[in-house]
C-alpha cells in the first residue's frame, strides 16, 4: 500500500526544505534505510534517508523547489499503484480517501478534553519516534548517544533504534538541551510516540508534556497513559576533545559516518578507518570526506575512484524450472531427510576400470561403475528400493535407477530401466544416449517416469561431497563426489589412495537409519572390489 513520506523538521526552527538533490526519481526502488534527498533547511544541507520501502511513485517537488514542513515530500508504495486518492487526501488535509463523517466529528469535538495547556513560550520541541520501515510499529532503543542534560546540535546521532528490519542510526533535527527521553535503552517506543524532548537549558518540558499527552488523549477512545517523568540532572562535564590521531570507531569496530560522508567516501575511494571525524564522538561528517588528504593521514595506498552502474535482467521462470521449484519444494518441506555419509576406497575400481575400457566397446565412466555396484546394492537391500505413496510403501521388485542431467533449463532425471540386469557397456551406451536427448530435449515421459532410486554425482565438477534432495516418489538418492587422491592408511603405513565420498539422502518416514547404513555398508564393500559384481561385460 501506497504512503505518503511528508517533509520533516530538521531543524528547531524549520519552516520548509529546499531539495538540494534527489537521489531517487520517479519509477525507483527505494529500501528503508537508503538515502533518497539531500534537504537544505534554514540551517544545513542534510541527509533525507527513506524510512520506507517500495517504488517512489511521486515526488513533491524538482531539484531547487521548496517543500512546507508536513507537506508531501514523496509518495512510495508498489509499482503501478494509483496514488492519486492518497495525494488528493492529503492536500484535503485528511489522512484517508474519505472526509471524516459529521457524526464523528461532532462526537470528536463533544468530547471533554479540558483547558488547552498554554505552550507557547517554551522553548523545547517535543521529538516523535519516526518511522523508519515501512512496517514499522515501535522502536526499541538500542543505544543513546546522548544523556539527559547534554547539549544535542542538529545533524548529531542521537540514538540508535532497533526496528522490525534493522538497527538504525537516529540523527537529531533539533538544537538544544535533551531534556527528557521517553524510553531507556532496551525499551521499546511506539511509533509516534515521545522519543525525547529537546529545547532551552531551563524550559518547562514537563508542561509541554503534558499537553502533548492532552492533545492525544482528546481523540482517543481511552486515555494515554502518563509518560514516566525524568528530571533533568545536572550536565556532566564536557568529554575532552577527541585527539587529531583516534579513529572514528566505536568498541565493536564499527566506524561512525553519516550516510551522506558514506557515500562521498566510496565514490572517491577513501578508507574512512583513515579518516579523523570531528563531529561527535569522533563521527565522520561530509565535511571531513571533503578536507580529507590522504597524505595527512601517512603513507598508504589510496583505492582508486571506481564508476560502475549497478544492473541486472529478470529471466521468466520456464516451465521446467517451475516443476524442478515445484518437486525438490515438496520434497524437502514434506519429507523428512536425513543423510548418511561414507567414504570408498576406490583404488582397485580405477584399475578396473583402466583395464575394462581397453576392451570394452565404449568408454566406461567412474558414474557407470557406481550405478552398477548401487543396482547390486539395492538387490541385496531391497528395502531401500522403495517408494512413499502416503498411506503406503511400495516395495519395488524391479531396480530403475535415475540419473540427475543438467541441462540448460535445470536438471532432468532419465532412467536406466533393470540397471541391475545391464553390463556395464550397456549401462554406458544407455546413459550417453539418454543425456543426448536430454540436451536435445528430446526425452519422452517414458525416459523420466518411474524411477526407484535415484544418483546424482557432481565429482567431474571438482565437488568432493555434498548432499542431495530426493526425488519423489523416491526414499532415496545417493550424492557422488569426485575422486581425490589422498593419504590413507593400509596395514599400518601412509600411502596414496583414492577416496570417494558418497552421501545417501533418505526420507525418513519410509527407510529408517539402520537400513541406509547397511544398504551404503554393502555398496561400499562393492567399490572397493568391484569384481563382486561386475560378472557380466557384454
Amino acid at each position: 500500500m501506497a504512503e505518503i513520506v511528508r517533509m520533516p523538521k530538521m531543524s528547531d526552527t524549520m519552516t520548509e526544505g529546499v531539495i538540494a538533490k534527489w537521489h531517487k526519481k520517479v519509477g525507483d526502488a527505494v529500501k528503508s534505510g537508503e538515502l533518497m534527498a539531500e534537504i537544505e533547511t534554514d540551517k544545513a544541507t542534510m541527509d533525507y534517508e527513506s524510512y520506507h520501502s517500495g517504488t517512489v511513485l511521486y515526488l513533491g517537488a524538482q531539484e531547487k523547489g521548496t517543500v512546507r514542513v508536513n507537506d508531501v515530500l514523496a509518495i512510495v508504495g508498489k509499482p503501478g499503484e494509483d496514488f492519486k486518492g492518497l495525494l488528493n487526501a492529503a492536500a484535503s488535509g485528511t489522512t484517508g480517501g474519505e472526509a471524516p463523517k459529521p457524526e464523528a466529528a461532532k462526537a470528536e469535538a463533544a468530547t471533554p478534553a479540558g483547558p488547552a495547556i498554554d505552550t507557547s513560550k517554551i522553548k523545547a520541541e517535543i521529538v516523535l519516534m519516526p518511522k523508519m520501515s515501512d512496517t514499522m510499529t515501535e522502536g526499541v532503543i538500542a543505544a543513546w548517544h546522548k544523556k539527559i542534560g547534554d547539549a544535542v546540535k542538529s545533524g548529531e546521532l542521537l540514538a540508535e533504534v532497533e526496528t522490525d528490519k534493522a538497527t538504525m542510526e537516529y540523527e537529531s533535527y533539533n538544537t538544544g538541551t535533551l531534556l527528557y527521553v521517553g524510553a531507556e535503552k532496551g525499551k521499546a517506543v511506539k511509533v509516534n510516540d515521545v522519543l525525547a524532548i529537546i529545547g532551552e537549558k531551563d524550559a518547562d518540558w514537563k508542561t509541554l508534556l503534558a499537553a502533548h499527552q492532552q492533545k492525544n488523549s482528546a481523540g482517543a477512545s481511552a486515555p494515554v497513559a502518563p509518560a514516566p517523568v525524568q528530571a533533568v540532572s545536572a550536565p556532566a562535564p564536557a568529554p575532552a576533545p577527541v585527539a587529531a590521531s583516534a579513529p572514528a570507531a566505536t568498541a565493536n569496530g564499527r566506524v561512525k559516518a553519516s550516510p551522506l560522508a558514506k557515500r562521498l567516501a566510496k565514490e572517491k575511494g577513501i578508507d574512512l578507518n583513515r579518516v579523523t571525524g570531528s563531529g561527535d564522538h569522533g563521527r565522520i561528517t561530509k565535511r571531513d570526506i571533503e578536507n580529507f588528504k590522504p597524505g595527512a593521514a601517512g603513507a598508504g595506498y589510496v583505492a582508486p575512484r571506481i564508476v560502475a552502474q549497478e544492473s541486472f535482467e529478470e529471466v521468466p521462470v520456464s516451465q521446467m524450472r517451475k516443476t524442478i521449484a515445484r518437486r525438490l519444494s515438496e520434497s524437502m518441506f514434506t519429507a523428512p531427510h536425513f543423510y548418511l555419509t561414507m567414504e570408498i576406497n576406490m583404488d582397485k575400481a580405477v584399475e578396473v576400470r583402466k583395464s575394462i575400457n581397453e576392451v570394452s566397446p565404449v568408454k566406461i565412466s567412474f558414474n557407470d561403475i557406481v550405478l552398477k555396484a548401487v543396482a547390486a546394492a539395492l538387490r541385496q537391500h531391497p528395502d531401500v528400493n522403495v517408494s512413499w505413496l502416503g498411506e503406503k510403501i511400495r516395495k519395488n521388485h524391479h531396480i530403475h535407477i535415475g540419473v540427475a542431467v543438467a541441462v540448460k533449463d535445470g536438471l532432468v532425471v532419465p532412467v536406466v530401466r533393470f540397471a541391475d540386469n545391464k553390463s556395464l557397456p550397456h549401462i554406458a551406451t544407455e546413459v550417453k544416449e539418454l543425456a543426448q536427448k536430454a540436451q536435445d530435449k528430446k526425452l519422452q515421459p517414458s525416459d523420466w517416469e518411474g524411477s526407484t532410486f535415484t544418483i546424482s554425482n557432481l565429482g567431474m565438477f571438482g565437488i568432493e561431497e555434498f548432499t542431495a534432495i530426493i526425488n519423489p516418489p523416491d526414499a532415496c538418492i545417493l550424492a557422488v563426489g569426485g575422486i581425490k587422491e589422498t593419504p590413507v592408511v593400509k596395514n599400518g603405513t601412509i600411502v596414496p589412495g583414492n577416496v570417494m565420498k558418497v552421501t545417501l539422502s533418505c526420507d525418513h518416514r519410509a527407510v529408517d537409519g539402520a537400513v541406509g547404513a547397511a544398504f551404503l555398508k554393502t555398496l561400499k564393500t562393492l567399490l572397493e572390489d568391484p569384481i563382486r559384481f561386475l560378472v557380466q561385460l557384454s
